[in-house]
């Protein structure tokens, strides 16, 4: 017999799959580096349907731009991204029935452009140069000269990036370690993963500790993460947060990438290497503990770099 299936419509069935990840506990790499009272987790961001921890406040901002009246039909939304915020909201914006613009540094990589092109997303190309940073000034400009055209949720100063952390990844962490989380690590680059699991964290235990990274170097290869001495710091950013901050370097991240793979089956991104390398360092100075951190996304939209056959 042929079991009855609930009817719900296309919109819900995709978009009702962000969050509610999986928490993937590492074994091998840790094994012999810290005590083994303490446990390192990280969160599967990719089995988002965008493929990312980003669907989660792309999604939490259009839903305020929806409710604010600010995003109506007609409208088209256009931010600046490095990659995955970009594909959350074309993913989105496809799903709902919005355009989507986005300012992307020309340098970034062709899998990220074809996911994008896919998803009918058009791209305005900017100065590689500037980053994200330059990426952000291109937006203002166009928004600034046709405002009623645009939606432009703004990622980096848009409160409703960290509440989607602090709504739903904060409480997953919680529940699926039992309560028992004691340390929590997360680069920053909106910098909107860990305002907003970290003030949850805190709210409901003061006693969690919470750490940040960001690359050692303004010039690095980490995707997604910012080196905030010398970038436009988000305004989303709360400094006094973090009860200790790290600094991971480019190589360190990419040779953690390629462990994770080789090591625990974990195919993913540059910030993922750079995380677990964070959560590592943490560890080693615990004598017990749970410490979590998020694994942004997977590695295929970095296949065709360097990095994989060093």
């Amino acid at each position: 017999m042929i079991p009855s299936l609930t009817l719900i419509s296309r919109k819900e069935s995709l978009l009702t799959l962000i969050g509610n990840t999986p928490l993937i506990r590492i074994e091998k790499i840790a094994d012999g580096l810290i005590s083994p009272e303490v446990k390192v987790f990280a969160k599967a961001e990719w089995y988002n349907p965008g493929g990312s921890v980003k669907d989660r406040p792309a999604l939490s901002m259009i839903q305020d731009g929806e409710r604010s009246g600010k995003l109506v039909e007609g409208k088209t939304i256009i931010d600046a991204t490095s990659g995955n915020t970009g594909i959350a909201y074309a993913m989105i914006g496809a799903v709902l029935g919005y355009p989507v613009e986005l300012a992307l540094p020309s340098n970034a990589g062709n899998e990220r452009k074809r996911i994008l092109a896919a998803y009918g997303a058009r791209i305005i190309p900017t100065d590689p140069l500037e980053g994200t940073d330059g990426a952000q000034r291109v937006v203002k400009e166009i928004v600034a000269r046709d405002p009623d055209r645009y939606f432009f949720p703004d990622q980096y100063n848009n409160p409703a990036n960290w509440r989607a952390h602090f709504n739903t990844t904060a409480p997953e962490i919680l529940t699926q370690t039992g309560g028992t989380v004691s340390h929590f690590v997360a680069g920053l680059g909106t910098t909107g993963t860990f305002v907003g699991i970290s003030r949850k964290l805190k709210k409901l235990n003061p006693s969690i500790r919470c750490i940040s990274f960001e690359p050692d170097s303004p010039l690095h290869g980490l995707e997604g993460l910012k080196h905030l001495p010398a970038s436009i710091v988000p305004g989303i950013y709360d400094p006094e947060i973090a009860d200790e901050s790290l600094h991971v370097s480019t190589e360190d991240a990419y040779r953690m990438v390629r462990r994770l793979a080789a090591e625990e089956g974990l195919f993913v991104g540059p910030s993922s290497g750079a995380a677990l390398c964070a959560a590592i360092e943490v560890a080693r100075g615990l004598s017990e503990g749970t410490v979590v951190t998020v694994f942004p996304d997977d590695g295929s939209k970095y296949i065709s770099e360097r990095f994989w056959k060093e």
